[in-house]
């Protein structure tokens, strides 16, 4: 196991692999990396879609709500003058 480890350390094509094996899984890893950011930046993209949808809704329902009529008789005035 020795003369393993020690061939490996001085041979030069060893030393030479060795480097590009390291270049090659650091792009990987860099890749790798980017892709899932991408993918996180596409989920937290569209949560923000959803709640600026809901967040419309809600404003259009309030709206609504404002416009109400606020008991009986403005609601029989409403209906009587044909507001609706």
């Amino acid at each position: 196991m020795g003369a393993l480890i020690a061939w490996l350390t001085n041979s030069r094509l060893a030393l030479t692999a060795g480097k590009w094996a390291t270049i090659a899984l650091t792009i990987t890893l860099f890749l790798l990396s980017l892709r899932r950011s991408g993918e996180r930046a596409g989920r937290l993209a569209e949560r923000l879609e959803n709640t600026e949808k809901a967040n419309e809704i809600q404003r259009r329902m309030l709206e609504a709500a404002s416009r109400r009529p606020r008991n009986r008789d403005e609601l029989a005035e409403r209906l009587h003058d044909g507001g609706f």
